[in-house]
């Protein structure tokens, strides 16, 4: 998961006041088949949030919101995240440039996981890595044994440390 632009924003009241309140669930009717955005987060209060390209269908990045990530995302129509590794809010591309503008953003059935349809600023990478996805290795099927990963992104669209420079690697062992 790449987290590379980690900003910690506090919420001003002006803020607060922006950002839309989420429906208390009240019913399985009400959550599926409802009008109101009632988000289920997990106990770590996190909702997960797969990241795909407007254009291409390409799946980008898989991250994670907390109730504010999720709020600013909405408010501003740039996607926001929460760091599990650094226990932050990051505004995706603040630092590097390479901000999604979120093109189209869904919910699943039960509101307990994110959809963002986005376009990528910049190189267009989303991958702290330097790869446009995240995803940019597959896994081989069928075998027994060691696995060995194939790359299916050849060149990186960027150089990680000319944009990080010394910042930590989100990246935990």
């Amino acid at each position: 998961m790449p987290e590379d632009d980690v900003n910690v924003m506090p919420v001003s009241a002006r803020d607060a006041a922006q950002e839309p309140v989420f429906a208390e669930r009240r019913s399985v009717e009400q959550v599926e088949e409802g009008y109101e955005l009632a988000p289920r987060f997990d106990a770590d209060g996190l909702i997960p949030v797969v990241t795909t390209d407007a254009a291409s269908g390409e799946v980008l990045m898989h991250g994670y919101m907390n109730a504010e990530a999720l709020n600013r995302t909405i408010a501003t129509g740039e996607a926001h995240y929460w760091s599990r590794s650094r226990k932050a809010l990051w505004h995706k591309g603040a630092t590097s440039g390479l901000t999604q503008k979120v093109v189209e953003m869904r919910i699943d059935d039960d509101q307990d996981a994110v959809w963002l349809r986005v376009a990528v600023a910049g190189s267009g990478a989303s991958c702290h890595v330097g790869y446009r996805s995240c995803f940019y290795r597959s896994i081989p099927l069928g075998g027994t044994g060691p696995v060995a990963l194939s790359f299916q992104e050849s060149e990186k669209t960027f150089d990680p440390k000319a944009v990080y420079g010394d910042a930590p690697n989100p990246t935990q062992l």
